[in-house]
């Protein structure tokens, strides 16, 4: 029966590879743990390497850009609720359609009941 895809976590590859360098051999390792022997050695490659400290930054990387994504998008929701109800407000507001302004001056001047004299 084929194996299914994985993921393991870095500490448990660390501690897989702790248990390699601690004198367990490859065909021990793979049964205890249900792991390829050929995984068990990529491992013990890749922390000789130093490529599980490169998984880490990476990860804590995404884990900043996935927070700042998040951040942003909360953001844009508040604008557009802003922007919604600026909206509302400026459709709601009444205007009388008969009275004459200009942009300069404002309204125009009422007439005067009487001489100014």
């Amino acid at each position: 029966m084929p194996r299914r895809h994985r993921s393991h976590s870095t500490e448990f590859k660390r501690q897989v590879v702790a248990e390699y360098h601690a004198g367990e051999t490859l065909h021990a390792l793979s049964r205890r743990h249900d792991l390829s022997r050929n995984l068990v050695r990529v491992w013990v490659e890749k922390a000789e390497t130093g490529a599980f400290d490169d998984e880490e930054v990476a990860a804590e990387l995404l884990s900043g850009y996935e927070a700042r994504i998040a951040a942003l998008e909360r953001l844009v929701g508040r604008q557009a609720l802003e922007i919604d109800f600026l909206k509302g407000a400026v459709r709601s507001r009444t205007s009388p359609k008969s009275a004459h302004t200009s942009v300069t001056s404002g309204p125009a001047a009422s007439p005067s009941g009487g001489d100014a004299n």
